[in-house]
């Protein structure tokens, strides 16, 4: 597990948390992608479980510009207050730049094979499904986005395999915004939307106030067998 700088598309450079699987042996890539709370210790063990599954997996600094290397405590009061601030202050259009130099970045990576995935948590679930629409990452899984029916106009561009995880009882989506985006991504074959019944927003975020070890286990294990099925194969 190391840390490691990426070159951004416009100017200056990028941290990230990089963890490699045992061995010496090739393997398929996995870009993480952050909450609003930056690349703390729950990330970094996403990352660590991603490469104990056999991928090389990296966790791209998404807040640089705002407040470079943040660790946020998402069980804190200032914790949330700060990451609502940079939530605010945040580009998504230069945040999806910098996720495919780090697309681009793992594919160069010297461990890695052909094919790469991603998965993203809340910011990050609707970043998933933007990569999904913007970019040729190979497989994206995206759980409780926040805003995705706003861009649900880009499903048609959707190529690659797409998993999206939504909590039934999230209180930053609405019963509204969770049908637009089942009706949205309906017509596309490779898409597929799985709703958990009476669950809220981070459910499967270990050691949150939300986390439902039931709903957690079975999304995580769906995504487990997604990514096996497209990035192994």
């Amino acid at each position: 597990m190391t840390e490691v700088l990426i070159d951004a598309t416009d100017a200056g450079r990028f941290g990230a948390y990089l963890a490699e699987p045992a061995g010496t042996g090739s393997a398929p890539g996995m870009l993480v992608i952050q909450e609003i709370f930056g690349i703390n210790q729950n990330v970094r063990s996403i990352c660590d479980d991603y490469a104990a599954q056999g991928y090389v997996a990296i966790a791209p600094d998404l807040f640089w510009r705002q407040e470079p290397g943040l660790q946020l405590d998402s069980n804190s009061k200032e914790g949330w207050k700060r990451a609502m601030e940079l939530l605010q202050g945040f580009s998504e259009t230069k945040g999806i730049e910098d996720l495919i130099a780090t697309l681009a970045w793992l594919r160069t990576h010297p461990r890695v094979s052909a094919k790469v995935g991603t998965v993203g948590y809340c910011l990050g679930g609707k970043l998933a499904y933007l990569m999904s629409t913007r970019s040729d990452v190979d497989a994206a899984v995206g759980y409780y986005g926040v805003g995705i029916e706003g861009s649900i106009g880009e499903a048609g561009a959707i190529t690659h395999p797409l998993m999206l995880h939504v909590a039934e009882k999230d209180g930053f989506s609405s019963p509204e915004a969770q049908k637009a985006i089942r009706d949205g991504l309906a017509p596309i074959v490779h898409a597929t939307v799985h709703t958990y019944p009476g669950v809220d927003h981070a459910f499967a975020r270990k050691g949150g106030d939300h986390y439902d070890a039931n709903a957690a286990n079975l999304a995580d294990g769906r995504t487990a067998s997604f990514f096996a099925h497209i990035l192994k194969a």
